[in-house]
């Protein structure tokens, strides 16, 4: 008898010391072919069998195999024990279902186990995925035999099913526990998975509805703009870029960057945005649509600051007059490739109620482009913002370069594709006309 405990108390050490393991190795990331691979290779690492694991991408859907192991062979001379690896080999193409397959060993009426497998015919009452029971038979000859059971945790609808094929001795009771634990272990974690999943899916449908297209100008006027948000979790942030069509064939051009990043300065960028559009929509001049913004901005405590950047261009007169309310000067790029900094009076940040906004004027000749950006695209950590300055002003472009080269070759030679802050870039020049 004290030998039969002492084999038993020897069993359930290894069950837990198996759970402890299945802890650490399943689920380490919030992937879910990650997390199916893990399982797959836990159950043919511990219990000596081929294990794939099938998910259902939704109700209704057809399962699909995500993940599929091979237990090592024994090395020669050694016994058919648990190794320490398998291989993976994950595969995207729906499969089926086995229609007579089992998928889980039913409860046990004590400690939620499963009911002891026959080892004499390695059958065992198993429920599908769907609830219904089925019995695990072996295959042709008795030498191969299947254990088959839900993704699933109690009160929720299975993920997919795990299944185990091996040949030799029939799955016992306590491999069944260890991999119905497992199972469930995985199926918690796909559920955390899928919740994380679906939460970042509508924080980017919000981020896609708050991404508005800018307006159209007038036609004589040529445009091309980018945005590249920082970080890859993130849509959009607080720079933005946008073009309002004016009286007489003009048009004004934005670039703004609310103070923040990620979801929080993006709401308060389309606050803006939509101010401005209404403020413009007066057609009054840009030093004072930023004195409007100014006052309406610092009535409300909640808002951020931003910096706002304006542009009217007037092509008929070939001029462009600026309002800049703390944002940094735009360039021009001549037709020959060079640049220069626009240099303009500053006045404060939107938001601060001061106002002191001035307007300057100077002339855009044929072939010129304008450059309007946000920091995010010359600020490096730790430089001086005259410096970061300094390299746009140096870059020497193709001749000719219309607004569409100009944004690619800005962005690609001051590495704006892994800037640590969002980036936002509109350029614009007069579209020339051949005379009739």
């Amino acid at each position: 008898m004290a030998e039969r405990e002492t084999e038993r108390e020897h069993a359930l050490l290894a069950r837990v010391r198996a759970m402890e393991e299945a802890v650490g190795a399943i689920g380490t990331t919030l992937d879910e072919t990650g997390t199916c691979r893990e399982l797959a290779a836990f159950a043919a690492r511990r219990l000596r069998a081929t294990a794939t694991v099938d998910l259902l991408a939704e109700p209704g859907a057809p399962p699909w195999r995500a993940a599929h192991a091979e237990p090592e062979p024994p090395e020669r001379g050694a016994s058919a024990t648990p190794t320490a690896g398998a291989t993976t080999h994950p595969a995207a193409t729906p499969v089926g279902l086995p229609p007579t397959a089992p998928t889980a060993p039913g409860e046990a009426a004590s400690g939620g186990l499963p009911p002891t497998a026959s080892t004499a015919s390695g059958a065992a009452v198993a429920r599908t995925a769907s609830g219904d029971t089925a019995q695990a038979g072996t295959a042709t000859g008795g030498a191969s035999h299947r254990l088959s059971l839900p993704l699933a945790v109690d009160g929720e609808e299975p993920a997919g099913t795990v299944a185990l094929t091996r040949d030799g001795p029939p799955f016992t009771a306590d491999e069944a526990a260890l991999l119905r634990y497992a199972a469930r272990l995985a199926a918690r974690h796909l559920g955390h998975a899928r919740r994380l999943a679906a939460a970042e899916d509508a924080a980017l449908h919000l981020q896609r509805a708050l991404v508005a297209e800018p307006g159209r100008p007038h036609p004589n006027l040529e445009i091309a703009g980018g945005y590249l948000p920082a970080g890859p979790r993130a849509l959009v942030g607080g720079d933005w870029f946008e073009t309002v069509r004016l009286h007489f064939g003009r048009s004004l051009l934005v670039v703004g960057d609310v103070m923040g990043h990620g979801l929080d300065a993006a709401v308060d960028m389309n606050a803006y945005r939509n101010a401005l559009r209404e403020a413009a929509a007066t057609d009054l001049p840009p030093h004072r649509v930023l004195r409007h913004l100014d006052s309406v901005v610092a009535e409300d405590d909640a808002r951020r600051p931003a910096t706002v950047l304006l542009v009217r261009v007037d092509p008929a007169r070939g001029t462009a007059t600026f309002a800049s309310a703390g944002h940094l000067p735009p360039a021009v790029f001549h037709a020959d490739g060079s640049a220069e900094l626009v240099h303009l009076p500053v006045g404060p940040p939107l938001g601060t109620g001061v106002g002191g906004y001035e307007p300057t004027t100077r002339p855009l000749d044929p072939g010129d482009t304008l450059l309007l950006f946000t920091d995010g695209l010359v600020e490096r950590r730790g430089e001086d913002i005259d410096h970061s300055l300094a390299r746009l002003a140096s870059l020497r472009l193709p001749t000719d370069p219309g607004p569409d080269q100009v944004v690619e070759e800005v962005l690609g030679r001051l590495g704006a594709h892994s800037a640590e802050d969002d980036v936002a870039v509109l350029a614009a020049r007069i579209r020339v006309r051949p005379h009739q």
